[in-house]
């Protein structure tokens, strides 16, 4: 098959709650999430010349080889269906934030599969590329099917749900890193005071109850950050509601903060603050 270059959108994802139910006997943690897609997204050109698979992006220290999510799902996708990808190079337009809780880096894989299944015509049905994504991150599956969902266990058992209310979202990224590890080792060495309100939220999503969702939104990784961390988490999100969203909270392991709002103009207010002060300031809405 002689193919030709093709374009595919991966996502950010927003986690309107995110709670850890204990840690399990591999050693992964036991999680119950409730995520949604926004259209902050990364856009991927697939050339098929090269050498091997290859990724290039504007950003300089993302790794080219197979330690990059998007190379690990070609290569992922190549030994479960036995279709050559090679040579492959992947160019990425990264806009999603790195290192950010919003699976920028899920995504892209994500978007790999969904390229390969469609130019190679493999038509896998869904589960089985949740199922190639598994293989590559815990994060891949949902971004496969994106959308409102629950996810469950590492983040691999997925139920839809209806769709979050189409809104503005503003996400803002603080300056800073948060090492992921180091928040799951803090969490199991502390009793976590508050826990999302996971039912509650499911419920108004039945409603199509936006500010039901807005309210409920919650996070338990915001109580183990570092204090400087937590105080800067805390000021964005305070910000936000100050400027009118619905609700705030971090999303992922951070250190991104979201805010969800009823309205553009509300929305557009909040975003122009707080660009002035943080580079990754993104306007975005819900698919």
């Amino acid at each position: 098959m002689s193919l030709q270059e093709g374009r595919e959108l991966a996502c950010a994802k927003i986690n309107l709650s995110l709670d850890v139910l204990g840690k399990r006997e591999d050693g992964y943690h036991e999680l119950a999430m409730v995520m949604a897609t926004v259209d902050l997204a990364d856009t991927l050109t697939f050339l098929h010349e090269g050498e091997g698979v290859r990724v290039e992006s504007q950003v300089s220290f993302l790794p080219s080889d197979r330690s990059n999510l998007a190379a690990a799902a070609a290569l992922a996708f190549q030994k479960a269906t036995g279709r050559k990808v090679e040579p492959l190079t992947i160019r990425m337009d990264k806009q999603i934030p790195v290192c950010a809780g919003t699976a920028g880096g899920s995504s892209d894989a994500a978007a790999v599969l969904r390229y390969l299944d469609r130019v190679m015509e493999t038509h896998l049905p869904l589960e089985e590329l949740q199922a190639i994504g598994e293989t590559v991150g815990s994060d891949v599956p949902y971004c496969v099917m994106g959308g409102t969902a629950l996810a469950e266990g590492r983040g691999e058992r997925l139920t839809p749900l209806p769709p979050l209310p189409s809104c503005p979202v503003v996400l803002c990224k603080p300056n800073f890193p948060v090492s992921t590890p180091a928040l799951f080792g803090q969490l199991d060495r502390c009793k976590l005071r508050r826990r999302p309100d996971t039912k509650g939220i499911l419920a108004a999503l039945e409603a199509g109850d936006l500010q039901g969702v807005a309210r409920r939104l919650y996070n338990v990784f915001e109580d183990v950050l570092q204090p400087r961390q937590k105080r800067t988490v805390d000021t964005i999100k305070n910000t936000l509601i100050n400027q009118g969203a619905l609700g705030a909270a971090m999303t992922g392991t951070g250190p991104t903060v979201f805010g969800l709002f009823a309205d553009e103009e509300t929305a557009r207010t909040a975003y122009e603050s707080l660009a002035e002060d943080y580079a990754h300031t993104f306007l975005c809405h819900i698919v």
